[in-house]
């Protein structure tokens, strides 16, 4: 999730609320076995195109790194089931 810099946001409290949503979020991935890594927040401006192409690197490596989603794993019954 990427949002405006803390106390620079166009919705005044927009990004606020969403890095709240972020931390909820991640606080049920790590309840029901999820890697809370999965999810983040980062704040930015709009002048901050080289930071935002870092955070979209550093974001993919920790998805290769973390793997599929175990949600998408197919069941036996999926791989048996023709359409």
């Amino acid at each position: 999730m990427a949002g405006c810099l803390e106390g620079e946001c166009h919705y005044r409290t927009g990004n606020l609320r969403a890095k709240k949503r972020v931390a909820y979020v991640k606080k049920v991935l790590a309840e029901i076995g999820m890697a809370p890594d999965r999810v983040a927040m980062y704040n930015l401006s709009s002048a901050q195109g080289k930071r935002f192409a870092e955070i979209t690197d550093e974001i993919t490596a920790r998805i290769r790194e973390l793997g599929p989603s175990p949600v998408n794993k197919p069941t036996h019954r999926d791989r048996n089931h023709n359409h």
